[in-house]
């Protein structure tokens, strides 16, 4: 007669002593998905403890769906999503993520629109990408414990996981480039409800009162028609005050190339009597004459590092959250003069 303490155990066994079904226990030491992880655990355990030969699990990772905000990558902006969805795909693709994205209008990003597109999609974790989550959505993602990501963007009440650009860095240079280069009279052209934007903005006015005697004026702008032609209409009224502005700090590219055909329409010198900065270098910054100095954004690492963020927060849902900034490079151009970037301004 067998002794039942040196008998193999079955799966029958591993039922019992875990309480679920055998049908359970059979999908879970398959290594098949939709179990939950607390079951899968205890019929693990359970099945370690009773010496059942057990294959070595292979790690399922749960799927994300990337919400894209349509406004802004169906304008001029597509260029700098698609670099960043890019970097979603390919850090997705290298950790085995199921992966979908859906382009949505912002201001429908009601908690049960994402929650049925997250069904629809069979994902447990939320990329917004470009999309500051309003009170209601927070509250919802935050209630139901959805791992949530921002990509390009910052929760400055550090509820969320995020990862952007380092926008006030990158503003910071960016002004101090044009300092360096002499100029105390600066513009700022920007306009947005994100707080990425608004970090570039302080970024420009701590530079700006890191010098003494530097002056620096917000030009805001409304998005209505084309940033390039609504930025040219801003610079030449600016220019016509002659109140001594000699450069321009631009919020994104697209707005530099508007500055740079107005003041070349106003018959000054780039960079000898106005010089210009933009930001993110997109494909633009190459086709001005001259060339644009502006500020290179990593785009698709900022994809990488946001599937990073969520797989973390998969491995633990209740961590604090995390936000973390990819460098922004200076890239000299030909609209700053001497436009190599020196840092720090102890040596304005």
């Amino acid at each position: 007669m067998n002794d039942p303490k040196t008998r193999r155990p079955r799966q029958a066994d591993i039922a019992t002593l875990a309480g679920v079904s055998v049908s359970t226990v059979s999908r879970v030491l398959a290594n098949e998905p939709g179990i939950s992880e607390t079951v899968r655990r205890q019929i693990l355990k359970v099945a370690a403890e009773h010496g059942y030969p057990v294959k070595p699990a292979i790690e399922t990772v749960a799927g994300g769906l990337a919400l894209i905000a349509s406004d802004g990558v169906t304008g001029g902006l597509s260029i700098f999503y698609e670099a960043i969805v890019d970097g979603l795909r390919a850090g997705a693709a290298d950790a085995g993520m199921p992966f979908d994205i859906r382009l949505v209008r912002e201001d429908r990003t009601t908690p049960d629109a994402v929650r049925d597109y997250m069904k629809a999609a069979g994902a447990e974790g939320l990329f917004l990408v470009g999309i500051d989550p309003n009170e209601t959505l927070r509250d919802w993602l935050q209630a139901s414990m959805t791992p949530t990501v921002l990509v390009n963007g910052t929760d400055p009440r550090m509820q969320f996981d995020g990862v952007s650009p380092a926008n006030f860095f990158g503003a910071y240079e960016a002004t101090h480039r044009l300092l360096k280069a002499g100029h105390r009279r600066i513009l700022h052209l920007t306009g947005s409800h994100r707080h990425t934007i608004r970090e570039r903005i302080r970024g420009f006015e701590a530079a700006i009162a890191a010098v003494p005697g530097a002056e620096g004026r917000l030009l805001p702008m409304t998005f209505q028609s084309s940033a390039s032609r609504e930025a040219h209409e801003l610079t030449l009224a600016a220019l016509a005050e002659n109140a001594g502005f000699t450069a321009a700090f631009c919020m994104n590219d697209f707005i530099a190339v508007g500055v740079l055909e107005a003041v070349n329409e106003a018959g000054l010198r780039v960079p000898e009597d106005f010089a210009i900065v933009g930001f993110d270098d997109l494909p633009c910054a190459l086709m001005t004459n001259p060339r644009l100095s502006t500020m290179r954004v990593d785009r698709a690492a900022l994809g990488r590092e946001a599937v990073s963020l969520m797989l973390s927060r998969f491995r633990d849902r209740t961590a604090p959250a995390r936000h973390n900034c990819q460098a922004v490079v200076p890239v000299p151009g030909g609209t700053v003069p001497n436009a190599e970037p020196v840092r720090g301004a102890d040596d304005l």
